[in-house]
């Protein structure tokens, strides 16, 4: 056995040389083919990286980023000490922190029901009614939710009601956070439900064998199998916590409950672009950039403690 190990091992290590031979052999092909790719992830995501700078200047237009008024770090202390600085925070850790309580485990809870339709005709048809909503436009999706949850909506009709939810500050992050899940919740899952399909069925049907009921079957069979996706998703969602998307808070936004839903992102664009304050803007898309990187770097850290090591 040892023997055989010991074999493969060399084995693994030949391979491995023989291809770093054969790039170092054809180093141009790989070269060329590489190109287009850094170009662009250079030119798009690295030169503008340059914008940071804004965050430290009184930006003027005409004289350009590196020409304007160097005044280091007085944007981030106007915005720590602005009366309105606590609330945007709360409102922007609130609405992605209840998403991801009430929204992060429907995706696994689709996979694992759909796993058990057996045939395979009823569960394509699901998949399809489930992937739709996925394929709205956020800002139709908005529409949508205005139009059925307006005083004379058919959500009001209903109940017998005029209500106009969404004048209601109190009633914004259901709203937001129920058609999230809604849209978003079937499309996620695929992931899920292709883990599910390499599942071992033969530990399957040996625990049915055993008498294992349907929750015994998920918690010692279905579960494992998609352990390390749960743990991936899990990681880059609460590390992206403060990225909420601005044009879905936005399209929902009415002045009447303002006061749940301006979040950072919102609050961005409202002072950088219709107030043309951009050096102010940029530090506060900064600030919310940092507090991000914290934040996935600290949950991934608790992670692998948890999960025996394992992060991302």
């Amino acid at each position: 056995m040892r023997t055989f190990a010991r074999k493969k091992t060399v084995s693994a290590k030949q391979t491995m040389r023989q291809k770093l031979a054969y790039i170092r052999k054809n180093w141009q092909l790989y070269v060329i083919f590489l190109m287009p790719a850094l170009l662009l992830t250079i030119i798009f995501k690295y030169i503008p990286m340059s914008g940071v700078l804004i965050a430290f200047e009184d930006y003027n237009v005409i004289e350009g980023i590196f020409g304007s008024e160097w005044v280091g770090l007085e944007y981030f202390k106007r915005f720590l000490s602005s009366p309105d600085f606590m609330n945007y925070l709360l409102n922007t850790l609130k609405l992605s922190a209840y998403g991801l309580l009430w929204g992060f485990p429907v995706p696994i809870i689709l996979a694992l029901l759909l796993n058990r339709i057996r045939k395979v005709g009823l569960r394509k048809n699901i998949q399809l009614l489930i992937y739709a909503p996925n394929f709205i436009s956020v800002i139709v999706l908005c529409g949508m939710v205005r139009m059925f949850l307006s005083p004379v909506g058919p959500i009001n009709q209903v109940l017998g009601i005029n209500t106009n939810w969404m004048a209601m500050p109190e009633a914004f992050r259901t709203i937001y956070i129920a058609s999230g899940i809604w849209q978003g919740a079937g499309w996620a899952s695929i992931m899920y439900t292709a883990a599910l399909s390499n599942a071992s069925k033969d530990l399957e049907e040996a625990a049915i064998v055993d008498g294992a009921n349907i929750f015994q079957q998920i918690r010692y069979v279905e579960l494992p199998a998609i352990k390390n996706i749960i743990v991936i998703q899990f990681i880059l969602q609460a590390g992206n916590i403060m990225s909420i998307g601005f044009e879905k808070a936005y399209a929902l936004q009415t002045s009447m409950n303002l006061p749940a839903s301006e979040i950072l992102s919102t609050y961005v664009y409202r002072i950088g672009l219709l107030n043309g304050d951009y050096g102010y803007s940029t530090a506060v898309g900064l600030f919310n950039s940092v507090i991000n990187v914290i934040l996935l770097i600290a949950v991934n850290l608790i992670v692998k403690k948890l999960n025996d090591g394992e992060g991302l």
